[in-house]
């Protein structure tokens, strides 16, 4: 078939399928692109003339629009994509921090970077980056560290072998992530006789991994002599849908559940088993009960420091690990025995060796105790008032930036008890996202769902700028169902230029943005350890220390997004924030709610450390005091 490059790759990425456990879909929904001169008289001329059932996005950031294609896909549980292309240089390069937090969170994400020619004829083109010692390097080479494929197509038939490995990356549950195929523009436009058979349409295959029957019976003879595990609940419980085999097997042998903030949502948080969040940003019955556990059963989780609180949480000398994952590498971590192979048939086959033994766990009333802890925490911060006393570690952090900021704002809404009247009024049913900040430390505690999927986190790379774009990603997926992103002022101010996007999609988002004037969890690890507040406060210069400490800086963020035709609500107390969140539900385009929200009235950290870089020499007593307090721990850590 006679055509040009650009045209041949339109045509195969609308033939792309997927099937698993039987269902067969489409695999590629379209495609998102800001047009630049390295691409659009390429691939944009190959789309405006026949994109076939591709659907063309456009976006407003680069960055954005690839966070929206890698929400997108997560959501549907990494079997649909949304490919994006760019022009070169800035364009491409805006891309690359989206292509690392795909591929920290093994979640497909398909990129396009226009490229400078092949022939360096016209060399150097607009937006060229030259190296003198290898003419060969461009911006695309940036990508390299954060993909799990690259290519760059340097001849029309080279496309053929690219676009099959690329596809081959993005399907496989083990190695997926961000893909990058470098198009030179110059390329893009050439013809060539590409063979029909590459047109054809193909079926991807995903099939669930079986395990060897040596890696179940080690499993099995692990647990049997194990009085106290705990599982751990992680991403892979929700791409492999193994929710409900996690449920069956903790139920029927006794044995707790913690969850990770890729994993959370996976299994109803009411279950009497799920003791939520787990580690850094878990809570008190969760942290209680590993800090105890004999065995730590870790399912489809990369163990991350928050999830383990740096190799600090699990106390217990005794104390082994299993894993159950399909990837060899994440699940060698902490020395464990592991299973490799899929949670969902794992748990199954696990659970008829462990049921033919008669086994249960040593627990008695430990399981129910804990969660009872939890619920009374739980009263505390849904209840806390700005006329309450501040405890302690509160007034550490600097208790006058509470009084300042209400002075300024008038806002006297806590952070802990915005999040309990936000979960009273959402639907049921509503997908929450999230990504930086303190907001994923408290949601990991304090959110709770029984709706499969509704929670979604990009913790593994904890990505300011995310939000925004992701829920539209979100609403993309599941657009029958409310989308709401809870993030702080500091990553709206970053990246929030996807709002534009769903008003030009006519897909609603809603945007509760939690105002407290700075990088408040930022500002919080600053001063916990000993260090003044340095610029992580939005606040003025002031000339006469010539250090910005002087006031809050006011930011009407309401009467800014009212300018994009955004419904915008600006609220300072629970009363107002209850008010607005019912009155957006009723609303037909994108909101945004303006919380102005008290600094420092976060969740704490329910007995888990963590273990940051802390200077080992200072005159500051509390630095000394935070760098032993840093060494105490490092010798109670697990090392591996």
């Amino acid at each position: 078939m006679n055509m040009t490059t650009a045209q041949a790759l339109v045509k195969f990425l609308d033939n792309q399928y997927i099937k698993f456990d039987g269902v067969e879909e489409k695999f590629i929904d379209g495609i998102f692109t800001i047009f630049g001169h390295g691409i659009v008289v390429g691939l944009g001329q190959a789309l405006d003339e026949d994109p076939g059932d591709l659907k063309v996005y456009q976006g407003r950031n680069e960055q954005g629009m690839a966070h929206t294609a890698t929400a997108y896909s997560k959501q549907n549980n990494r079997r649909k994509i949304i490919a994006c292309a760019t022009s070169i240089g800035p364009g491409a390069a805006n891309m690359i921090t989206a292509a690392a937090t795909a591929t920290v969170n093994n979640i497909p994400l398909l990129m396009f970077p226009g490229d400078t020619f092949a022939t360096r004829q016209p060399d150097p083109v607009l937006q060229q980056l030259e190296q003198p010692y290898n003419l060969s390097i461009t911006t695309n080479d940036a990508f390299k560290p954060v993909c799990k494929y690259w290519d760059r197509v340097n001849r029309p038939e080279q496309l053929m072998s690219a676009m099959i490995s690329a596809i081959r990356v993005l399907v496989d549950p083990v190695e997926t992530g961000a893909v990058c195929i470098a198009l030179p523009q110059d390329v893009q436009g050439e013809v060539f006789d590409f063979p029909e058979y590459f047109f054809s349409k193909r079926v991807h295959i995903v099939t669930r991994q079986r395990a060897s029957r040596e890696e179940l019976e080690n499993a099995f003879e692990v647990i049997k002599t194990k009085k106290k595990p705990l599982i751990i609940c992680g991403g892979g419980v929700r791409y492999s849908e193994a929710g409900k085999e996690l449920i069956s097997f903790a139920e029927k042998f006794n044995i707790p559940i913690g969850e990770t903030q890729a994993g959370k949502s996976s299994i109803p948080s009411s279950n009497k088993m799920n003791l939520g969040g787990i580690g850094v940003t878990g809570n008190i019955s969760a942290n209680l009960i590993a800090k105890e556990a004999d065995l730590i059963i870790g399912i489809g989780t990369r163990f991350s420091d928050f999830t383990t609180a740096s190799k600090s949480l699990f106390a217990n000398p005794e104390v082994e690990f299993l894993t159950i994952n399909v990837s060899k590498y994440h699940g060698s971590k902490l020395d464990a025995n592991k299973i490799i192979g899929d949670a969902k048939l794992l748990l199954k086959e696990l659970g008829e060796l462990l049921q033919e033994d008669g086994y249960s766990s040593g627990y008695s009333n430990e399981i129910i105790e804990a969660k009872n802890r939890w619920k009374e925490e739980m009263i505390k911060l849904i209840n806390y008032k700005y006329s309450d006393n501040f405890e302690p570690l509160i007034k550490a952090r600097n208790e006058n930036s509470i009084y300042e900021f209400n002075k300024i704002t008038g806002g006297v809404i806590t952070q802990t008890s915005a999040i309990g009247t936000i979960r009273k009024c959402l639907d049921k049913d509503a997908i929450i996202v999230g990504a930086s900040g303190s907001l994923p430390g408290d949601l990991q505690r304090m959110w709770e769902t029984d709706e499969k999927d509704s929670y979604h986190m990009e913790y593994g790379y904890s990505c300011m700028g995310y939000e925004i774009a992701a829920t539209l990603g979100v609403k993309m997926a599941e657009p029958n169902k409310e989308a709401y992103t809870l993030l702080g002022d500091g990553s709206y101010l970053m990246l929030h230029s996807e709002l534009i996007t769903s008003l030009q999609e006519r897909k609603k988002i809603n945007v509760l943005l939690f105002d407290n004037c700075g990088f408040g969890c930022i500002n919080n690890l600053q001063m916990s350890n000993g260090i003044g507040s340095l610029a992580t406060e939005f606040r003025y210069r002031d000339y006469k220390s010539n250090k910005l400490d002087g006031n809050f800086i006011p930011i009407d963020f309401a009467k800014s997004a009212e300018g994009y035709g955004v419904k915008t609500y600006s609220v300072r107390t629970i009363e107002e924030l209850e008010e607005a969140l019912m009155d957006s539900k009723k609303q037909t385009i994108s909101t945004l709610i303006d919380i102005k929200v008290l600094p420092k009235t976060m969740t704490d950290g329910y007995g888990a450390w963590w273990n940051v870089g802390i200077a080992g020499i200072s005159n500051n007593e509390l630095i000394k005091k935070a760098f032993n307090n840093k060494e105490a721990n490092l010798k109670k850590a697990k090392k591996y």
